[in-house]
Order: structure tokens, then C-alpha cells, then sequence
């Protein structure tokens, strides 16, 4: 029998809980800190799962596709971001992909579902390549995609090409912030992958759609009958429909103000710590570089502590985690857990911001 310890050392690495339990401050995730968003839940709990949902999700697409301004016939439903990440990759390798372009530092599951399907890999420079993925903003870093001023223009020779928005919704700043509707000036010559559980702080409920371009319905039907049969449950479509409630939109664009404010706290908090914060992020979180010689031992021990950082490792980026913006409370409980780490080592932070409120 295979031991649990088999599938831990093969799964691919996430932000979250894991074998250990919830974390009382995860940093880990980007989802939304200000959620779960009220309305959004309420849906969620009340939704009928003694049904089967139409297996055709007709008034979901049909919904869907108003909200995005495009016909029924583009929406594509599916279990999750990384179920529609190993479904298109599947369906671009029977069409004759033989190589898949991800950036440079990237979301695991790209690069996963190519390799579990024996497809050459190209990291930043894969202009050639059958399967092209984006991110925007992208993460880690959260700064915006460089692919994606390449994919403005339509190239016919390019067969796939994917456009993951999963932080869309929570992009932060004056400039190019979410409004409460998708913005007419994305790319539409890509697929779009929307995973709106993040922005509503509701991740562990799995649900996401894709929207094909433009006169490729043909491929979008190709990639639903690559779908088993359901793949979003009652609560999915609960949290999909509560989605795109104007209610529900004025929530989370509330929230981007908030996280705006956490997210100048947290900046500040690491560099008082000492750490380099990579600059230019868009998003509700950002990459630093802690000021450690020991980061794995030290994260095992902040973990220990109840507080997660994601290990930014995997993402091709050795020395620095990621932190998704959490409230004041938790950021505090992180400064408290380094200075008792560098305390313990001998060292001091050079000064305190103590518990002063959003900068």
C-alpha cells in the first residue's frame, strides 16, 4: 500500500493549510483578507445540494457571458484554475503541442500539466510554442506579465494561448484597479481563466470558467467534452452567481481600499524587519528577501508559531517568500515571531514599528 508520505512528497506546493493544520496567520495565500465576502458565503451555505446543477450550466453561461460581454458559447465551466490547467493542456497536446511556454517564475500547475504529458517546458521565451500561459498580474512578484504587450496583437501561427486572471479582481493601485466589471481593454485574442474565490476569500470553494476568443467556440465545445460530467457542484455555481452580483462587486472594491491600506503596513513592516521587498507589485501581495542565512529553519519555526509565508522556491525564486496582505493584527503577530527568532539567534531588528495603525 502506498503510504500518505508518498503523495506528500510528489503533490505540487501550495499556500494554505497543509499536513499540520489551518494556520492562524496565513501569509501563504492571496486570497482576500477582507473576506469572505458576506453575501457571496450566505449563497454558498444555502445552496441546494440535494440536485444535481444542470449539467449544461445553461443559465450560469448564459449569465456569465452578460457579465463579460460575450456569447454563452465561449464559457467553458470548470472544477477549478487547476483542473482547466491540465484540461486545456491535455486538449493542446492532442492537437499536436509538443512544447508549452510559461514565465519566467510562474504557478506550478503550468508547468505540471505539461510535464505529466511529456511536453517540452520553455521558462520566459516560448514565442514558439504550441501552449502559451500568462498571468496578470503575475505571481509571484505581481508585477504585470511582459508577455502580454506581445499578445495584443493577433498571431494566427500561435494555437493556444491563456490568460490566467485569477488576481485581476484583487490588482490594487489607481491604476488599473478593479472597478466592479471586467475591463474592455484585456486581451481578447487568449483565453481567459477567472478564478473569483480568491477575491471573495472563499478558496476553498473550487470553482472556476474560462472564456474562449472570439469565433472559437468550436474549441471551447472541444474542451467541454473533455469534462467529466459536473464538474461545479451546487456550491460552485452558488459562489459563481453570487460573483456577479453588483452587491457582491461593491463589497470587493470596497475591500481593495482596506487591502491598499494593509498593504503600505505590511511594506513598511518588512523593511523595518530588514527584508528586500521586490518592487513593483500590483497586487495584494509581494516578494521579499528576509534577512536570514537560515529562511528554511526559520519558516519551519514561524509555522510552528501558527504563521505561514509561502517559500518562494518553487516559483524559481531561492531566499524569498511571498506574502499575501493580511490585517494589522496578523502583521504584528509576524514582527513578534521574527524578533523572537532573532532574539534567539543573538540579533535585533534595528527599530520597532511597534503596533502603530495603517500607514
Amino acid at each position: 500500500m502506498t503510504s500518505p508520505s508518498c503523495f506528500s512528497k510528489s503533490a505540487p506546493l501550495h499556500g494554505g493549510p497543509d499536513a499540520t493544520g489551518i494556520p492562524l496567520f496565513d501569509f501563504s495565500t492571496n486570497s482576500n483578507a477582507c473576506g469572505p465576502c458576506p453575501e457571496a458565503q450566505h449563497a454558498v451555505q444555502v445552496a441546494d445540494a440535494t440536485r444535481y446543477p444542470d449539467p449544461a450550466y445553461t443559465a450560469l453561461r448564459e449569465a456569465l457571458g452578460a457579465f463579460h460581454g460575450v456569447s454563452p458559447g465561449r464559457i467553458v465551466l470548470a472544477a477549478s484554475a487547476s483542473e482547466f490547467i491540465h484540461r486545456i493542456t491535455a486538449l493542446a497536446a492532442q492537437q499536436g503541442a509538443v512544447q508549452v511556454a510559461v514565465p519566467p517564475h510562474s504557478y506550478g500547475d503550468y508547468a505540471q500539466a505539461a510535464q505529466v504529458r511529456g511536453l517540452e517546458v520553455l521558462r520566459g521565451d516560448g514565442a514558439a510554442a504550441g501552449l502559451q500561459w500568462a498571468c496578470e498580474p503575475s505571481s509571484p512578484l505581481g508585477v504585470e506579465d511582459p508577455s502580454l504587450r506581445g499578445w495584443r496583437q493577433i498571431d494566427a501561427d500561435v494555437a493556444w494561448r491563456v490568460l490566467d486572471c485569477a488576481y485581476v479582481p484583487l490588482r490594487l493601485g489607481a491604476e488599473g484597479a478593479w472597478t466592479g466589471a471586467p475591463s474592455p481593454l484585456m486581451p481578447s485574442a487568449c483565453w481567459q481563466l477567472w478564478t473569483p474565490n480568491k477575491a471573495l476569500g472563499l478558496t476553498g470553494v473550487r470553482a472556476a470558467y474560462a472564456i474562449a476568443p472570439p469565433d472559437c467556440e468550436e474549441q471551447a465545445w472541444a474542451l467541454t467534452a473533455l469534462s467529466p460530467s459536473w464538474p461545479v457542484g451546487a456550491h460552485g455555481v452558488a459562489l459563481l452567481q453570487a460573483w456577479m452580483q453588483a452587491s457582491v462587486q461593491q463589497w470587493l472594491v470596497h475591500s481593495l481600499r482596506t487591502l491598499s491600506d494593509w498593504k503600505a503596513r505590511q511594506l513598511a513592516l518588512c523593511a523595518d524587519l530588514g527584508w528586500a521587498v521586490h518592487a513593483g507589485s500590483l497586487a495584494n501581495y509581494f516578494c521579499a528577501q528576509p534577512a536570514t542565512t537560515t529562511l528554511q529553519s526559520d519558516l519551519a519555526t514561524l509555522r510552528s508559531s501558527g504563521i505561514k509565508l509561502r517559500d518562494a522556491t518553487s516559483f524559481g525564486l531561492p531566499g524569498t517568500v511571498r506574502l499575501g496582505v493580511l490585517a494589522p493584527a496578523a502583521q504584528d503577530a509576524l514582527r513578534a515571531a521574527w524578533q523572537a527568532i532573532l532574539g534567539n539567534a543573538g540579533r535585533t531588528i534595528p527599530h520597532s514599528i511597534g503596533s502603530r495603525e495603517t500607514l
